[in-house]
């Protein structure tokens, strides 16, 4: 009986095991001014934007952590302009909501945010909010990216994305 019982524990854990899933990695976008920490996640066969009631992992309109894991954190170095608004050199976490014709990029000053999952518990510390266009790549992307240029903040995930204008 007892030769039975841990069997079964070996086995349980064995299926366990083999059902985990493994977290994202974590990569930073560096820049002169700005530099991004995030979770990477890969598209793996899967759809990643479309509306609700779809099957595609993040739906239009709602509030998301840009990312895997914990929320994005985005740092600007100086003060300077996000998307032209003012911003203070600092570091903040970045939420999004990706829609088809535009996305919401949020900046946001509670950090250490696991996924946006307490968003509506935070949202009152909401620093800036720049709506700007969704942009449509010919070629898609399998993993989650982010792109810090001199004057442009540019993310990609599949065939959709953004760009937020910056200035230091």
């Amino acid at each position: 009986m007892r030769k039975t019982g841990v069997l079964f524990i070996l086995a349980l854990f064995a299926v366990s095991a083999a059902f985990a899933q493994k977290p994202s990695p974590k990569v930073t976008a560096e820049g002169k001014n700005v530099s991004i920490v995030y979770g990477q996640p890969s598209k793996k066969g899967r759809v990643i934007f479309g509306a609700d009631g779809s099957n595609s992992l993040e739906k239009y309109g709602k509030v998301w952590r840009t990312g895997a894991n914990e929320a994005t954190e985005i740092t600007f170095k100086k003060d300077g302009t996000f998307g032209g608004k003012p911003v203070k050199a600092g570091t903040y976490t970045l939420f999004s909501i990706p829609g088809e014709k535009d996305w919401t990029i949020i900046l946001n000053s509670e950090l250490k945010q696991w996924g946006a999952y307490g968003y509506d518990k935070v949202k009152d510390k909401n620093v800036l909010e720049v709506t700007v266009p969704t942009k449509t790549y010919k070629d898609a992307a399998e993993q989650l990216n982010f792109t810090v240029k001199d004057n442009m903040i540019g993310f990609q995930w599949d065939t959709m994305g953004f760009e937020v204008p910056v200035k230091f």
